[in-house]
């Protein structure tokens, strides 16, 4: 998940940039923390040096510090690489029951919003019961970021992309993906084998030690449902309350990549479609597509395709492409936002507005996305395979899947060329198993809607872990956080550690 959805979305947006600049600027600065001796306690790795945890204040009431941690835990005596934390301290430590870990997604990036919303407005019992942290996954944020093409190579790539199917569509999304590699591989080569989500679960543990935590506290949000997911099945003994929102299929993720990025394609897909639908039953509330949307949908795309917005220089802002990337994005945050983004696309149509903008914000963050997910899934190394799997997942999901599938290295789904032709080995890979047996119970939720995590992975996940209970939610929008009754049953469960009775929610 890129940013966050239902709730959270307009509660920290504006405060929360100066909040994770404040950390940005904090971990350019700051010597990397010293190593203490002890060694990691059970469930952590022999031999690894608990890293002393210096914290700063880093402005707002946010503590910030960094932790040293091993670059291979194969060889945790080697080179080290430096992870940021930020923590919000328990409003009422008398009473603290332990530190919370959050995650918001990604992969990439970090959770500053997260870590924002629940400090301040998240519920009461939860800010003063816990130390909010986060911790920034190796190869993004403030731990070893991914470092690929330039801002301007990254954008330049966009301009042989297109939201309709094109002639030599496919030769161009491989070369892309080749540059690309190319790229990551010159600047971060020696990094790339060792940022698998395994080795972010095993820093996690190693704080969670050097913390003096003895169990593991997590709310994880779509890509922190796999992290969460990976370090309960290497430390189950380790979990105390665990909730997964947005969940992913473990073993498709990992190891079945063309199956779970269909779901994904479909998904989005189907989520679109729904919002056309709801713009063609209800034209006095949607302002977009004068009677026939999906139309007006492909109309735009091909026109933006013919005539992309450019700057002064001639350099490329917007195109076909790009608004089906933000489009997507969009639909994440549920049937509540589809007003607004009838209106947005009203405005693409007049060449402006949101979905037009945003592509130099965008370029270090999907690049540590598809860094991290070709880290960690295993692409079979056939161009001819994928040429057939692209193929048929853009066949099947028409109105967003060749944007996605033929552009360079994107989002989630949208980098299958870059992973097939990997340079780097995958040491950090978890493979499973993902039953994390003998752990805790662990709450699972998942959205009928979701456009990005399909209901059917969270179905899977639940009887793929031990000791899951699923919450159902029937809404639309990524994660169940945009319903009252979801996000309630959620907190109140990482507040008390009691599973929730209920086994559905309504979508708002």
């Amino acid at each position: 998940m890129k940013d966050l959805p239902g709730r959270m979305v307009a509660g920290w947006r504006a405060t929360a940039a100066t909040v994770a600049g404040a950390l940005i600027l904090w971990g350019t600065g700051v010597a990397p923390a010293v190593a203490a001796t002890e060694p990691a306690p059970p469930g952590g790795v022999p031999g690894v040096r608990l890293p002393e945890l210096k914290w700063t204040d880093c402005g707002g009431g946010f503590d910030c510090a960094t932790a040293e941690v091993p670059l291979d835990y194969r060889h945790p005596d080697g080179v080290t690489i430096s992870l940021g934390l930020s923590r919000k301290s328990a409003a009422d430590p008398a009473h603290k029951i332990g530190t919370l870990f959050l995650n918001q997604g990604g992969p990439g990036g970090s959770s500053g919003g997260l870590l924002y919303y629940m400090g301040t407005d998240g519920p009461a019992e939860i800010r003063s019961r816990y130390d909010l942290v986060i911790v920034d996954p190796r190869g993004g944020g403030r731990s070893a970021p991914v470092r690929c093409e330039s801002t301007r190579e990254w954008m330049d790539s966009w301009e042989t992309a297109t939201a309709r199917p094109t002639q030599g569509g496919f030769d161009r999304a491989v070369s892309l993906g080749r540059q690309f590699n190319d790229a990551c591989q010159r600047h971060s080569g020696d990094l790339l084998p060792y940022i698998g989500t395994e080795y972010s679960a095993r820093d996690l543990d190693v704080v969670r030690a050097a913390l003096g935590e003895k169990k593991f506290n997590w709310y994880g949000l779509s890509y922190g449902t796999y992290l969460g997911t990976v370090y309960a099945s290497l430390f189950p003994e380790k979990v105390g309350v665990m909730a997964l929102d947005g969940a992913y299929d473990p073993n498709a993720y990992a190891n079945d990549p063309y199956r779970y990025d269909r779901g994904q394609y479909l998904a989005v897909d189907a989520a679109l479609g729904r919002f056309l639908d709801w713009c063609e039953r209800t034209p006095d509330d949607c302002s977009f597509g004068d009677g026939d949307p999906r139309q007006a949908y492909l109309d735009l795309q091909a026109a933006l395709d013919a005539e992309p917005i450019r700057d002064a220089d001639g350099r490329l802002v917007a195109n076909g492409a790009w608004l089906t990337m933000m489009v997507t994005y969009a639909l994440g945050s549920g049937d509540d936002y589809w007003p607004t983004l009838a209106q947005q696309l009203v405005d693409a149509q007049h060449r402006t507005g949101d979905l037009l903008s945003g592509m130099e914000g965008e370029a270090q963050f999907q690049t540590e996305n598809a860094a991290i997910e070709c880290a960690d899934r295993a692409f079979p190394r056939s161009l001819d395979l994928l040429h057939d799997r692209l193929r048929s997942e853009t066949a099947e999901a028409p109105l967003n899947g060749p944007a996605l599938a033929y552009g360079p290295p994107n989002y989630d789904q949208g980098h299958a060329t870059a992973c097939t032709q990997w340079p780097a080995k995958r040491l950090s890979r978890y493979s499973g198993p993902f039953d994390a047996k003998g752990s805790a119970p662990i709450l699972v939720v998942g959205n009928t809607g979701d456009p990005d995590t399909p209901y059917q992975d969270a179905v899977t996940l639940s009887r793929t872990l031990d000791n899951a209970h699923l919450l159902t939610v029937r809404g639309e929008g990524h994660t169940g956080t945009g319903s009252e009754c979801a996000w309630n049953a959620t907190m109140d469960y990482l507040a008390t550690g009691a599973l929730p009775r209920q086994t559905e929610c309504p979508g708002h």
